[in-house]
């Protein structure tokens, strides 16, 4: 039996968001078609070697390694835009702000037209920062796939260390899927290519259901 698949080698782009707490979108964007890599953060700030009780003046950010030939940046924009838990338009500390930090000119492109579009939707004035990425300190261990972690026997399943908690794609995938996100599917065609046994297999699709439409609460 192939090995479960943790280690995806292709070409890929980084995207990196903040838009509230980071274990929602965490498990947002991990289920998506073309999403690699998840792993979630402290970044946007000035403050050397932040910490979650320690933070300065970072952001909680999930960075996301994609293949654009998969999955666009404007697409994943438009996920950002349409699951922030708050923030868009109400001002709240900077631990959960709404922004957007582009690695290249043409995402700084392509997030500045969003914005605006975003704009004409509201009668309040959007309140999301476009900046360009800096440092991106990761988060601990604990806060890595943190809904997957909730079940403990499947990480141990999956021979998940720490390391492989924040580069790990069958972590991602999984980290979705168990909270409802993502379509049945592209869970069932994901089984086989991820190496998943039946006993994961049976319970991330039980989950899968039961939770259908991913409540993303923090």
């Amino acid at each position: 039996m192939p090995s479960i698949l943790h280690e995806i080698t292709v070409p890929f782009k980084k995207a990196t968001f903040g838009m509230g707490c980071f274990w929602a979108c965490d498990a947002l964007f991990g289920a998506q078609q073309g999403v690699l890599r998840t792993r979630v953060g402290y970044s946007g700030g000035t403050t050397m070697d932040p910490q979650y009780r320690k933070l300065g003046d970072h952001t909680e950010v999930i960075e996301i390694d994609y293949d654009p030939k998969v999955i666009g940046y404007d697409q994943l924009l438009e996920l950002f835009w349409n699951n922030h838990e708050y923030g868009v338009t109400t001002i709240i500390k900077k631990q959960y702000m709404s922004l957007i930090l582009y690695h290249d000119d043409d995402q700084k492109r392509v997030a500045e037209i969003s914005l605006k579009k975003e704009a004409h939707k509201y009668n309040a004035k959007l309140l999301t920062e476009i900046k360009p990425a800096g440092a991106f300190y990761p988060a601990e261990n604990y806060h890595q796939k943190y809904r997957l972690q909730e079940h403990s026997w499947l990480c141990q399943e999956l021979g998940l260390t720490p390391e492989l908690l924040q580069s790990s794609h069958v972590a991602s995938r999984l980290n979705g899927y168990v909270v409802g996100v993502g379509k049945l599917d592209d869970f069932e065609k994901d089984v086989a290519k991820l190496a998943l046994t039946e006993k994961i297999a049976s319970f991330v699709r039980t989950q899968l259901i039961e939770n259908e439409g991913g409540n993303l609460y923090c």
